[in-house]
């Protein structure tokens, strides 16, 4: 057996409910991994160990509540825990405290789970890089916002992570750390609680190393059950390299290209497809919005601290101050266009198969890559989920992005379970 703190969810879930491990075993085992690779990862922000081990005895006291009862998960820190930090990657909010829980740390809870404590993210969840390094390569990001989510899961320092996406924050963090990173549909987890970036995109996402520990995850996050499906059988996948084909590197065409083979080759229906012309806007629409709420969305710290703004940030703000009203709504307009035209591509799809990042994790700590090959799905509020898919040119991992219709999570994560079967 492998050591507790390798466990999948799955496999964790089903030790414990076999009285072959308890709660406390296994956070034992993710905390001593923590203590021994904290210094060179850097993923956390917070934790108390004595509450962990306090959590965990409590769960090993009483009856089982749920598939994630009594497994450790971290928390993204733009996302509230009660009485722990809530200092959302900026120095304005040094020391402050969360006095209530997010709504989906509350389902956590409520399920058993054990709340280990809070992960790395970047500046309010942008773009200036934190602490955090990639586990495969400490040379390299573990890409962003979700970087100490990603990373943690990515060296088995807890199975699970919960992180936020409002462009490509955890997908691409995923895709970089080789694990499997999953953005539901628009609002599906709810964000009461989550520090808002920009209210037309912010997506509360789930990251953990197989597409069963999503699936087992989901209903306790959303305190909804999950639908009945059936396994999947020769999915159809439309073989999509979007309008940014151009951005993908050679071990992301390689990793995309090889995937849809391997699929056509155990049976699936691979189409090529090439998005309607009105996609081509979708970027540029994304960035728009993004800029137009995330501007409000700061108006606190730009009245009464800007000058604690990071420097990645600060060249942004005039461009995102000019940003009108008009090109605003036109923006959410070619949105909703793009959502009515994607409903139809659905009907002869149940996933399109895209690039998760432009490639490996770039050799960097002073940037966390770019959302390229996500922010129009975030925007157009599907789900999508990024399997790991091999090894880059530098032996950092590379992943698949599967996109499936709005609404329709469960089928996707049916399709991501028969991929990934065959991608292993």
């Amino acid at each position: 057996m492998p050591e507790a703190n390798k466990l999948s969810i799955a496999e964790a879930h089903a030790q414990i409910s076999a009285g072959k491990l308890t709660a406390v075993q296994l956070a034992e085992a993710c905390l001593a991994r923590v203590a021994a690779r904290e210094p060179d990862v850097r993923a956390w922000v917070h934790i108390d160990v004595d509450d962990v081990l306090a959590q965990a005895r409590a769960r090993d006291a009483e009856p089982r509540r749920s598939a994630l009862h009594g497994i450790p998960v971290g928390i993204k820190d733009i996302i509230d825990v009660a009485n722990m930090s809530a200092e959302y990657g900026s120095p304005i909010y040094a020391g402050n405290q969360a006095r209530s829980d997010a709504a989906c740390v509350a389902a956590l809870r409520k399920a058993g789970a054990i709340i280990m404590g809070k992960t790395v993210t970047t500046e309010f969840a942008m773009r200036h890089p934190n602490k955090t390094r990639n586990p495969h390569n400490l040379a390299h990001t573990p890409g962003g916002s979700s970087s100490g989510s990603a990373a943690g899961v990515a060296d088995h320092m807890m199975p699970l992570g919960l992180g936020t996406q409002t462009g490509g924050s955890v997908l691409r963090p995923s895709s970089y750390c080789g694990v499997v990173g999953f953005k539901p549909s628009f609002c599906l987890i709810n964000r009461a609680g989550v520090k808002p970036n920009s209210e037309s995109l912010d997506t509360v996402g789930l990251i953990a190393r197989g597409v069963e520990d999503i699936a087992l995850s989901l209903p306790v996050v959303t305190e909804c059950a999950a639908p009945v499906l059936s396994a999947m059988n020769k999915p159809r996948i439309g073989f999509c390299r979007t309008p940014q084909w151009a951005s993908a590197e050679l071990a992301t065409v390689a990793a995309i290209e090889a995937a849809a083979a391997t699929f056509a080759r155990a049976g699936a229906r691979v189409t090529e497809f090439t998005l309607p012309p009105a996609f081509n806007a979708m970027a540029a629409a994304h960035g728009v919005i993004n800029d137009y709420e995330a501007f409000r969305a700061l108006s606190h710290e730009l009245r009464t601290a800007s000058d604690k703004i990071s420097a990645t940030l600060q060249p942004r703000l005039p461009r995102w101050a000019a940003t009108t009203v008009e090109a605003y709504i036109n923006a959410q307009n070619i949105v909703a266009d793009c959502q009515r035209m994607l409903r139809d591509v659905f009907k002869d799809y149940d996933a399109l198969l895209v690039p998760s990042a432009p490639g490996e994790a770039p050799v960097t700590l002073n940037s966390t890559g770019e959302s390229t090959f996500n922010s129009i799905w975030t925007a157009l509020h599907v789900p999508a989920i990024t399997l790991p898919a091999g090894k880059g040119p530098n032996g950092l991992p590379v992943g698949v992005q599967l996109v499936g219709p709005f609404g329709a999570d469960y089928a996707l994560l049916a399709c991501a379970a028969w991929c990934e079967r065959r991608l292993q």
